[in-house]
This record gives C-alpha cells, structure tokens and sequence, in this order.
C-alpha cells in the first residue's frame, strides 16, 4: 500500500495533465515536418512555460540532459513560481518522447511527466538502461536481469498458463537487439518492434488490449525512470540496469552518485513513495489518441494521469479553443 503524500495533494493531478496538453499541442504544429529538433522545442518551451504556472519548488531530476547539452528543461533546472516556498517536487519528464516519430508522422509520439516528493525519483543520468518489465497479476520477482531472455520468457508463460511461444514481447528496432530478436524467435515468441517511444512500449504490458507480455531492450535511462513511474501506479514489475559505452559515461553516473555501475534497479527503487504520472498523446498510438485539429480552431487531445496511492487511472479527453 502506498502511503498518499500531502505534498502532492498540493499539486493538483489534473494540473499535470495540463502540463502533457500543452506541450502536445505545441509538437503537434510539427507533426510530420520532418524536423525533430524544431519539434521538441516546441514540446520544450510549452511545457517549461506551463511548469513554471504552477505553485511549487520543481526540480527537473529526469530532464533533455545535463545543462550543457540542454538549454531548457535540463536535468537540475528549477521550476514552478514558488521557488523557496512552494512544496518541493522532484520531476521527472520527457516533453516530447518520440521526436523522430513526430517528425515522421508515426504512431505513439507522447508528452510525458512524472512528478513525486523530494529524492523519490532517481537521479539517473543520460546513458542507455537495460530495461525488463511485464504487466500486474504475476507473483513478485518472476522477471530477473541477471537471467537470460529466454529464462525470463518461460517463467512469465508458465505463470501465464500457456506455452512461451504464445508470449509477445516489445522491442525497440534497433541493430543493437539484433541477438535479443534472435533469440526470442528462437523459442516461438511474438515480437512487436516499435520504431521509438520505449515509454509507451513499456506502459502497453500493462493494458491486457495491446496483447504485449513483456518489454524486453536497451533504451534512454531518462525514460525508464518515467516508465516505472507509471508502473508504479497501475501495477506491473520494472528492472533496469544502466548500461555504459565509454568513461564520460562512468564519469557522469558517479556525478549523480551512482557507485554501482552494474546494479539491477527494482520499481521501487526507481520511482519511490507516491508518485503521480501524466501523458497526452502527440499522434495517435496504442495508449493515447493524438492531437486532432478541428474546424473553427478547435483542439482535441487525450491524455492518462495515474497516481500511485489511489492506483487511479483516469483518462482525459480536453477540447481546446485557440485564443485571440
């Protein structure tokens, strides 16, 4: 049971959700047009601004990288307009997760921010994590990074009451999981590759209509925190490991105080106590319809906010007028 936090109850859920919309609305100007980069700076400076609305002392834990990579929404950046005396929230986000499906008009591009109290969320660098999750109902610790895909395949089928080669898994398309993929075909499994988005991928173990079983893959560690997050407040299990290429990387992890480079991070450990998670879809995906724009400059979006200590999920349609 997870403890409702007073801290939170301050900053409204719904408030988040209007964080997510803002920063969808603006991405969407550029679905399509090929430009990433002009892309999640719309998303960026949309949802700065409406972080910056709201009454609390934010800082941004999970943010688009260190300050010198980062102009805006960096990882260390203050928000809110209560700076010093408004409650103090640790976030985690990603303004635009999808920028290359944006560009290209693809499906699950998504706005996301997880918000939770002061040191409850880690501090993980901007470096590759190796990610396993399955969705709620299976006994605790059925999944295991230090066990090889295969072995984590049988065990979730045999808790699931069918063979592994009815089990599917989510993948990122990617040439590093060329072994993962073989493998994993190996025994019979499905595989759903998603061109980006390990967010979203992630979350979609947790809804039975998606028909994936389990996330398996390397992606950003920024959005592992986020997808645990959202795990913690639907249920589901989550293991990361951070994944190092070079010694900047090392170097990097011992900045935020990570020691152990070869640790296996739980849910918990991930995205502690009560935890709220917000995300409004950019185009239309598995988890989210996108922005739709409508005559007379009429907006629809749809977004998720979940919250941990209530295990509510609610689902948000919003109608938005253009002004002036």
């Amino acid at each position: 049971m997870v403890t409702a936090s007073k801290v939170l109850d301050r900053v409204l859920v719904l408030e988040m959700v209007r964080v997510t919309e803002a920063a969808a609305i603006n991405a969407s100007t550029l679905i399509g047009r090929g430009d990433e980069k002009a892309a999640d700076a719309a998303a960026v400076e949309a949802m700065r601004a409406a972080l910056n609305e709201l009454a609390m002392d934010g800082t941004v834990v999970i943010g688009e990288g260190e300050r010198d990579e980062a102009p805006m929404l960096y990882i260390g950046e203050k928000v809110g307009s209560a700076i010093g005396s408004g409650p103090r929230i640790d976030i985690a986000l990603d303004p635009l997760e999808g920028t290359t499906i944006t560009a290209k008009a693809g499906p699950n591009a998504l706005a996301v921010l997880a918000v939770a109290e002061e040191g409850n969320l880690l501090n993980a660098p901007d470096v590759y994590m190796d990610k396993l999750a399955v969705g709620p109902g299976y006994p605790e610790g059925i999944i295991d990074l230090a066990k090889s895909p295969t072995e984590n395949v049988q065990a979730v089928a045999k808790a699931k009451g069918v063979e592994p080669n009815e089990i599917i898994v989510c993948v990122l398309d990617r040439p590093r999981h060329e072994k993962l993929i073989a493998e994993l075909r190996g025994i019979g499994c499905g595989i759903m590759l998603i061109p980006d988005g390990d967010v979203a991928g992630v979350i979609a173990v947790t809804n039975p209509e998606t028909t994936i079983d389990m996330y398996m893959g390397s992606g950003g560690a920024p959005e592992g925190v986020l997808a645990a997050a959202a795990l913690r407040c639907v249920g589901g299990q989550f293991k990361g490991r951070l994944l190092f290429r070079n010694d900047d990387e090392r170097a990097r992890a011992r900045k935020w105080g990570i020691t152990d480079l070869d640790y296996i991070y739980d849910l918990k450990e991930l995205a502690k106590g009560d935890c709220i998670f917000a995300a409004t879809g950019v185009t239309d995906g598995s988890l989210l319809d996108g922005v739709k724009r409508l005559p007379g400059g009429k907006m629809t979006t749809e977004s998720v906010v979940m919250r941990a200590s209530s295990g509510t999920v609610r689902w948000v349609k919003g109608e938005h007028r253009k002004h002036g």
